[in-house]
């Protein structure tokens, strides 16, 4: 007993010196960040605490029995599969949000009917924000990517994997799926057809959360649920809350995946690794739309002499 208890209290210790740890990782990567990457990110928390405040005023009962007769309206236009479809080339353009709730969405409106609507438009209009990036923003991305020495040595490792690390950054959640669009578009190295196939390693979670979110419909819509049993009622629960949990699991491990094939990539120096993790996540930050970042190159070209 005294054994259990001792590694019990081990485990415990070693638990908060981790959390310690990553919360002053996270302080220091803030005060690193530029004024625009700031703004960013208070933006961001503001809209989270805004969401969570709407939720507890109004209530998720009638959150969520609006958004099912929002999407039951949406299903029964005549094009309305179209619209979501089209919708989709919206929420894949900077500085746009809202691609998981339009996934989602679609699950609300069509069930699982709604996974070719949801693929198709994150293939195509990815595909659209990809080519209008490269080419009507040309100028500017190439301008930012030769200034910042960690766009460059993102592009040198990419350049040596090739595919795989693309297919790996593109199903990693970081960067989110707009700047993960963005990232692409301003890494020459990166050919349409490479991110167009690496679109479809997104699929799965797509499916995922158009599961989740024809679950939700049912329980969002009171006639629906006062008509449900509670063994019902729990699986619709359990599947949703499941589906959530086990797409947040396998996104963390092809994250670390992601990162441990960057920052261990052989014939590249340690350096260039470095820098290159440090681009992933500068792109989760909102670059190279939030301004242009003038660093220096002298450490990037130290480390490929």
């Amino acid at each position: 007993m005294a054994l259990a208890g001792d590694e019990t209290r081990r485990r415990l210790t070693l638990a908060a010196a981790q959390v310690q740890q990553l919360g002053r990782a996270a302080i220091q990567r803030y005060k690193k960040l530029n004024t625009y990457s700031k703004l960013f990110v208070w933006g961001t928390l503001f809209l989270y605490l805004s969401l969570a405040a709407t939720i507890v005023i109004i209530g998720p009962d009638r959150i969520g029995q609006t958004l099912y007769n929002l999407a039951q309206k949406v299903s029964h236009y005549r094009f309305g599969g179209l619209i979501l479809f089209v919708a989709f080339f919206v929420v894949s353009f900077p500085p746009c949000v809202g691609h998981t709730t339009l996934i989602t969405l679609c699950g609300y409106a069509y069930g699982m009917k709604g996974f070719p609507i949801a693929a198709g438009g994150s293939l195509f209009g990815s595909a659209f924000t990809f080519l209008s990036l490269r080419f009507l923003f040309r100028r500017r991305l190439r301008e930012w990517s030769q200034s910042n020495e960690k766009w460059q040595a993102l592009e040198t490792v990419i350049a040596t994997k090739g595919l795989p690390l693309i297919l790996l950054i593109r199903a990693s959640p970081f960067p989110p799926w707009v700047y993960s669009n963005t990232l692409f578009a301003s890494i020459h190295s990166v050919a349409l057809w490479q991110f167009f196939l690496a679109t479809f390693a997104v699929f799965p979670k797509i499916a995922i959360f158009v599961l989740v979110g024809s679950r939700l419909a049912k329980l969002s819509d009171g006639e629906q649920r006062s008509h449900m049993d509670t063994t019902t009622k729990i699986l619709n629960i359990s599947i949703s809350v499941g589906g959530v949990l086990i797409t947040a699991l396998a996104s963390w491990i092809i994250y670390r995946a992601m990162r441990k094939e960057i920052l261990h990539l052989q014939g590249v120096p340690p350096e260039i690794d470095e820098l290159a993790a440090e681009a992933i996540e500068e792109a989760e930050e909102g670059a190279p739309l939030l301004g242009p970042h003038r660093e220096s190159r002298d450490r990037y070209d130290r480390s490929s002499a």
